[in-house]
């Protein structure tokens, strides 16, 4: 997750908190995208829409150089459905808490060299810099929480499937094939010469 921070190319919705600047007491930060926000996310992440995003985050200082970032999304995205391909809204409301560390050394995989992540829950992230875009944290955990596979209501897969041509496949009605079944007729099979 370290490209919530310092990234080159600005975020569609960024939201930049100095943490050099931040009190004692933190920051509260209420993000509500706009338009053409909606709009450059819904594009950025393969949503059909974005009907309105918004998030309450707050950002804390801790003892040992963490940056604890917790908050709450709400939004409307629309997605094709897997299976028909129609539209699919679904709402958004929910909460999420990450835990920033500066000074922590990512790890790498020697044989990859992919990073390695913490199997731990509130595992901390690496920080670099100062500067933290909650904007872009925002973003991701709409991402996140958005239904990987939406589906329509009702649909099943049977729905879409083709439908056999034909006719009625020979054998007993409602019994169908099944793809070993060649396989163990050879098992029960007599060999010979034995």
């Amino acid at each position: 997750m370290s490209e919530f921070i310092d990234k080159k190319d600005k975020s569609e919705m960024e939201r930049t908190v100095d943490l050099d600047r931040l009190g004692r007491t933190g920051a509260a930060l209420d993000i509500v995208a706009s338009e053409a926000e909606c709009a450059a996310l819904a594009k950025r992440f393969g949503f059909l829409d974005l009907k309105g995003m918004a998030a309450r985050v707050t950002v804390d200082l801790r003892v040992g150089g963490q940056v604890v970032v917790e908050g709450r999304i709400r939004g409307k995205v629309v997605q094709a459905c897997v299976l028909t391909l129609e539209p699919v809204m679904q709402e958004l409301d929910d909460v999420f808490r990450i835990v920033f560390k500066k000074n922590l050394a990512e790890e790498f995989d020697p044989e990859s060299g992919e990073a390695v992540l913490n199997p731990q829950v509130d595992a901390p992230e690496p920080l670099a810099g100062n500067m933290l875009d909650v904007g872009e944290i925002v973003a991701e955990q709409l991402l996140l929480v958005a239904e990987p596979y939406p589906r329509r209501p009702g649909v099943k897969l049977e729905d879409v499937l083709p439908k056999p041509r034909g006719g009625a496949r020979r054998g007993a009605p409602g019994q169908q094939r099944h793809p070993f079944a060649g396989l163990a007729a050879l098992r029960d099979k007599p060999r010979r010469g034995r």
